[in-house]
């Protein structure tokens, strides 16, 4: 018989020497079309702004339509926290939330894959990301 859950401990077990970093995914949707969100749209990114200085902001961005050729307010922001009853915390802070514009969702999210690079080229000072 299949299992129909696997236990947090048994996908630590599993992940062996892969990274294991415990984050957090903030899923926000618009409450009532983009209207609201664009209204809001300066001090929430202020506040983002505020959490990425703080260390708590991993990533975050717009999710684009299907076809990539629009934004319908949708966003999605990485955070670290200690639980994800903090994160549900730190996600309630934003002010696109707080003031009604967008509801979210929390899920937790274990990094255990991946790869990025940074180039840094001293003599022109110049950086990117891939």
């Amino acid at each position: 018989m299949e299992a129909s859950h696997v236990t947090r401990e048994q996908i630590l077990e599993a992940s062996g020497d892969f990274l294991k970093k415990q984050l957090y995914v903030v899923v926000s949707k618009p409450t009532n079309g983009i209207g609201p969100v664009m209204e809001n749209l300066s001090n929430h990114l202020d506040h983002q702004c505020k959490i990425e200085q703080e260390g708590i902001l991993f990533a975050a961005g717009p999710l684009w339509t299907d076809d990539e050729k629009y934004w319908e307010g949708d966003g999605m922001f990485v955070i670290r926290a200690s639980s994800v009853e903090h994160a549900r915390e730190l996600a309630a802070s934003d002010p696109m939330h707080q003031c009604g514009a967008r509801s979210f969702t929390v899920r937790p999210w274990l990094v255990n894959e991946g790869r990025f690079t940074l180039r840094i080229e001293f003599s022109t000072g110049k950086m990117s990301l891939d």
